[in-house]
């Protein structure tokens, strides 16, 4: 089976911010920008790659959700917990300056963890965790 990811959600609260983290502090190209407003949904993904993108969509916008729901999904969201998404960079202490350039919420400084990973974490502006791990390229794709 040849399965690949296509497309992964992310809810913003501000499409803004969020097009400024993705775009000009991870440097992702926007291939998409439709709506308005807050109602905004902005694909974005890596230049170099052409499958994959991440959509940054309104939360809770579903008819079929409840104002409860609604409204858990913003405590969620607003604790950080609600949306996690790891990417990967061949060189991490230079991905880790230019997001802190950027102006990033740093949640944690490039660490060597103990199963073997070495790793950074922001939150982007809507709260969801953003880990960026550090591949060597050929792993990367």
């Amino acid at each position: 089976m040849d399965i690949s990811v296509y497309h992964a959600f992310l809810p913003h609260e501000d499409p803004d911010a969020s097009l400024a983290f993705y775009r000009d502090g991870l440097g992702f190209e926007v291939r998409n920008d439709v709506g308005g407003g807050t109602m905004r949904w902005i694909t974005v993904g890596p230049k170099e790659k052409g499958t994959t993108s991440i959509v940054l969509c309104p939360p809770a916008v579903d008819p079929a959700i409840t104002d409860d729901e609604r409204r858990t999904i913003a405590e969620m969201m607003a604790k950080g917990v609600y949306a996690i998404l790891t990417l990967a960079t061949p060189n991490l202490d230079d991905t880790f300056a230019r997001i802190v350039a950027s102006g990033a919420d740093v949640v944690q400084e490039p660490t060597d963890q103990p199963y073997g990973v070495r790793d950074c974490a922001f939150r982007d502006p809507a709260g969801n965790l953003i880990r960026i791990n550090e591949i060597r390229r050929e792993d990367v794709s």
